[in-house]
C-alpha cells in the first residue's frame, strides 16, 4: 500500500516562509552580496550600549574601553573635519557655545551632520569581528540604567534628524522606545513628543524612560497612542523634526523568532498592506512637519518595496495631492563617516542601508531624510 498523506498540507513554519521569501527577493537585490548577508541575519546580532547620559553611574565609558569597547558616535567628526577642525563637545560652556555657533554657520556649507554627532549621543560598539557581549546595564543609586542595549544601526536615523537646539521633535512610531530615548540623550529638544499606535508597546515606553529618564525629564515627554496615520489632521505643521519609523516585515525577527512573526499565515494581508502603511505614516509625518521642517524615515527590512519604494511614492502623493514639496536629502557622507561600524550597501537609490555582516552584525537598517520645501 502507498502511504498515507496527511489530510491537510504540513504547517511551514514563518520563519522559514519569511527566509524563503528573502532568498526569492533579496538575491536579486544584492546578487552576490546576499550570501553574505543572509548568514548574518541567521546569526546572533550584535548590539552597540547607548550611554545614558542621565546615570549617575560614573566611569562607565572608561569600563568599556577598557574592554576595547569604542563610542562610533564621536569619532565621526573628526573624519568629517579631515583637518583637525572640530572644536571638541567637552570642555568649557564657552567652547560649547562657540562649538554650536561654528556649527550653525557651517550648517548651510558643509554636510548636515556636523551638529548631530556633536549632540551628546554616544554609543559603545566592539571592534569588526568582535562578538564579545555587553554586560546587563546596571543602576545607579536613584535607579537609573547606565546604557541602554540596542542595534547600533538604529540610532543611524535619530543622528540623520540632526536635532538643534530648542526644536520640536516628534517620534511617530516611538514604542519599543530606542529611539525616543537616544532623542532625550541629545539634551537639546524643545519638546518631544512619543507616540505608538500600540497601547502594550507603549507600556514598554513608559517602561524605558522610567529606567532610564529621570522624573522632571520624563515628565517633559509628551506620550500618546493615536494612530500615527492621523497625525497630520491631528497637529499639522507643527515639528522641526520628525522621525518616522515604521512598522516593517523586521527581517531579522522574521527568519529567527516564531512568536509574533509577520510571515505567519493568518498575517499574509497584513504583510501585504505593509508599504501602504508606511506611505501613510510617512505622509502623516510629512504633513506634521513645519515648512522647512526635516522627516527621517527608517525600517529594519531589506525590501525596496518597504524603503526606496515608499519615498517616491511619498514626493509624489506630496507634490501632487497637498502641493507640497519635499526633497530628498544626500546621507552618503553617513556612508563615510561610519564605515569602520558598519556594512552600507552601495546601490541604495536613495537613502541608506546598513546590510548585516557577520563581522558587523547591525541592521538591517534603511533610513533616508526629506525636507518638506
Amino acid at each position: 500500500f502507498p502511504p498515507k498523506k496527511a489530510a491537510t498540507a504540513p504547517r511551514i513554519p514563518p520563519t522559514r516562509l519569511a527566509l524563503h521569501h528573502f532568498d526569492v527577493t533579496y538575491s536579486l537585490q544584492l546578487r552576490d552580496q546576499w550570501p553574505s548577508v543572509r548568514a548574518g541575519l541567521l546569526c546572533e546580532q550584535k548590539y552597540g550600549a547607548l550611554l545614558n547620559n542621565f546615570s549617575a553611574v560614573r566611569h562607565v565609558a572608561q569600563e568599556l574601553e577598557l574592554l576595547n569597547a569604542t563610542d562610533f558616535v564621536s569619532p565621526a567628526p573628526k573624519k568629517e573635519a579631515g583637518r583637525g577642525d572640530g572644536v571638541s563637545p567637552e570642555g568649557s560652556g564657552e567652547g560649547r557655545t562657540a562649538a554650536r555657533a561654528e556649527m550653525v554657520t557651517r550648517a548651510e556649507t558643509s554636510p548636515p551632520l556636523r551638529a548631530s554627532i556633536r549632540s551628546n549621543i554616544r554609543c559603545y560598539t566592539f571592534p569588526r569581528g568582535d562578538i564579545t557581549r555587553f554586560r546587563p546595564a546596571r543602576p545607579d543609586t536613584l535607579g537609573l540604567l547606565d546604557y541602554y542595549l540596542m542595534d547600533a544601526a538604529s540610532l543611524l536615523p535619530v543622528l540623520a534628524l540632526n536635532v538643534q537646539p530648542d526644536d520640536f521633535v516628534l517620534d511617530l512610531c516611538a514604542a519599543p522606545g530606542g529611539k525616543t530615548l537616544a532623542l532625550l540623550q541629545t539634551g537639546i529638544c524643545g519638546h518631544l513628543a512619543a507616540n505608538d499606535v500600540s497601547i502594550s508597546r507603549t507600556k514598554r515606553l513608559y517602561q524605558i524612560l522610567h529606567s532610564y529618564v529621570p522624573r522632571e525629564i520624563r515628565e517633559t515627554v509628551r506620550v500618546t497612542s493615536y494612530d500615527g496615520r492621523d497625525w497630520g489632521q491631528l497637529e499639522g505643521g507643527t515639528f522641526h523634526k520628525v522621525l518616522v519609523d515604521v512598522p516593517c516585515t523586521t527581517d531579522r525577527h522574521s527568519v529567527m523568532e516564531q512568536d509574533n512573526n509577520i510571515f505567519h499565515r493568518r498575517r499574509t494581508k497584513e504583510r501585504q498592506m505593509l508599504p501602504m502603511l508606511q506611505l501613510q505614516l510617512l505622509m502623516a509625518g510629512i504633513l506634521a512637519t513645519k515648512p522647512g521642517g526635516e522627516v527621517v524615515y527608517s525600517t529594519c527590512s531589506l525590501s525596496p518595496l518597504q524603503n526606496e519604494h515608499v519615498i517616491e511614492r511619498a514626493v509624489e502623493v506630496a507634490e501632487t495631492q497637498y502641493n507640497i514639496s519635499v526633497q530628498v536629502e544626500d546621507l552618503s557622507h553617513f556612508r563615510t563617516l561610519f564605515q569602520d561600524t558598519f556594512s552600507f550597501f552601495s546601490d541604495c537609490r536613495l537613502g541608506e542601508l546598513v546590510l548585516p555582516h557577520l563581522t558587523a552584525n547591525f541592521g538591517p537598517m534603511y533610513f533616508c531624510k526629506l525636507r518638506r520645501m
